[in-house]
């Protein structure tokens, strides 16, 4: 028998495991109201429904158009959660940020988050008078929510937009090694230096104190005050999920271990045939065959806000190169907006990047975004604003297919030296037609792997049995701190007795020789 036909058979095989899953009804959490979160989900939750199961999506981003097997419930008291922060960042008088100072601000928001959802009367009525197979649940400060598990009685899946850190990692009992994995807020890479690895322990050390004493405090009082009957506490919540979806990938970033229920679905938004472009965009591209710069700085960060010089430096780059531009600019009125730049409110970004003429993408550095330029070959200018941008742009240079420029430095000279080093020279095009061709080399595709495991978890009733022993023991255990405790005080014990030993055997062998010359002496004065 064949290679192909044992493939073949194994896939039908696949298939009628897959479609022997009765339609569940499963409800999905994602209350930011940062679009890259939902972007993520969107299209796992959608062809969920597709295959008949009943979804019903809590978020602030109802269908435009009524979905088949798919309901919405709105919290839109959660609409405007990102607008402050992402305005104060990107403002003039904005300092930048360090990742901890953006641990304290998510902490606070996570908490009205977490709240909006619960006080919410559409949602307390869903509580109340339905039950579900399955919750699937964004979780970033919002591990109150981790309470429904118990509360409505159903398995949960946790997801992750933006790969695994501590707080992730602990919902699944997952090892991360501080030796080779850097820290999401520190642009090291996996082989360290002793320096780098003291600092990058060091930035462990911060965040597992962050999380216990600003953000589980919080949300244990949101947990209480929502779920004051529940048997479980705060911490037996979080290590009640069956599984973790990861928007992660080892060709992404770097190989690193997982338990059994950490799943890379990391591209699971991307469709492997993008929408079409509107037809005069689409014409635009075919028409330049000499190249394309796409401009977007992400859902979250808007070019609108940047400040005045900012911009000013921006427009008059853009004027200079006389490179066909495609810029998302969040107003109907760019002042000064050169000939060659089109500016939209939004654009179709898959469909952009994914045409041959569109030559470079200059990006804010969000992972979804950094996702898709590999996916799509395209090399990257990347201006970092904010959390994870920052590791993501570092990656991004050291893999070889950007170059990053510090938004708060931005001058006309700068910018533009970085865009005509990365036009001209195909060693970053080149870099990222590697990484794609690596990326794309999967058995399944992350949405097809995604729906594989989401009804996993339904097959087998919450799948305990892929759950490791690791989400069962408590910090001290897990690290065998008690184990080392327990040695260090037997090696003391029997380096104790064996010096006091050592004294025994001195004292005996001292007063042997001091008798010995007591005797001696008394034959002397005999003789």
């Amino acid at each position: 028998m064949g290679i192909r036909s044992v493939l073949t058979i194994a896939l039908i095989a696949s298939i009628s495991v897959v479609e022997i899953t009765q339609a569940a009804k499963i409800l999905s959490i994602f209350p930011y109201s940062g679009p890259s979160q939902y972007i993520f989900i969107s299209p796992l939750l959608k062809a969920l429904a597709e295959k008949g199961h009943e979804v019903t999506s809590i978020s602030t981003f109802p269908q435009k158009q009524p979905l088949k097997n798919f309901r919405d419930v709105p919290v839109m008291e959660n609409s405007n959660s990102f607008d402050e922060i992402m305005t104060e960042t990107t403002s003039s008088e904005g300092k930048t940020k360090s990742f901890f100072q953006e641990y304290v601000e998510f902490t606070a928001l996570g908490v009205d988050i977490s709240s909006n959802v619960l006080e919410n009367s559409e949602v307390k009525k869903l509580f109340q008078n339905e039950k579900f197979d399955l919750l699937i649940i964004e979780v970033m400060s919002t591990e109150s929510l981790l309470g429904l598990g118990e509360y409505l009685q159903a398995p949960m899946i946790a997801v992750s937009t933006f790969g695994t850190i501590s707080f992730i990692d602990y919902l699944s009992g997952n090892p991360s090694p501080p030796s080779y994995l850097p820290h999401i807020s520190l642009p090291y890479d996996n082989h360290m230096s002793l320096w780098e690895r003291t600092v990058n322990v060091l930035a462990y050390l911060l965040d597992d104190l962050c999380l216990n004493y600003l953000i589980l405090p919080r949300q244990e009082a949101v947990y209480k005050k929502y779920f004051p009957n529940a048997k479980l506490s705060l911490d037996e919540a979080r290590k009640n999920v069956s599984l973790v979806l990861l928007n992660d990938h080892f060709t992404l970033r770097a190989p690193r271990p997982y338990v059994p229920n950490m799943i890379e679905v990391g591209g699971l938004h991307i469709k492997q045939n993008p929408e079409p472009l509107e037809e005069d965009l689409q014409k635009f591209l075919d028409t330049s065959p000499e190249g394309v710069i796409y401009f977007s700085m992400g859902s979250n960060v808007k070019s609108k806000d940047l400040p005045p010089e900012t911009l000013k430096a921006i427009i008059e780059t853009f004027e200079e190169l006389k490179i066909k531009i495609l810029w998302k600019f969040e107003l109907e009125e760019l002042p000064n907006k050169p000939d060659n730049v089109i500016i939209r409110k939004w654009f179709n970004q898959p469909g952009i990047l994914s045409h041959p003429n569109v030559k470079l993408f200059i990006s804010h550095g969000g992972y979804l975004s950094t996702t898709e330029t590999i996916f799509y070959g395209k090399p990257i200018l990347g201006i970092p604003v904010m959390g994870d941008q920052f590791m993501n742009v570092k990656n991004a240079v050291r893999a070889g297919f950007a170059l990053q420029l510090d938004l708060k430095s931005l001058t006309k000279e700068l910018f533009k030296e970085k865009i005509q080093e990365l036009w001209s020279n195909p060693r970053y095009t080149n870099a990222v037609r590697t990484l794609s061709k690596r990326f794309k080399d999967q058995p399944l595709t992350p949405l097809e792997t995604a729906i594989y495991w989401v009804e996993y978890v339904l097959r087998h009733e919450g799948a305990p049995h892929i759950r490791n022993a690791g989400q069962d023991l408590s910090f001290i255990q897990y690290h065998n701190i008690d184990v080392y405790f327990i040695l260090t005080g037997c090696i003391v014990v029997v380096l104790s007795l064996f010096i006091g030993l050592l004294c025994v055997v001195k004292r005996i062998v001292c007063g042997s020789r001091k008798q010995s010359r007591k005797s001696q002496n008394s034959k002397i004065k005999k003789n």
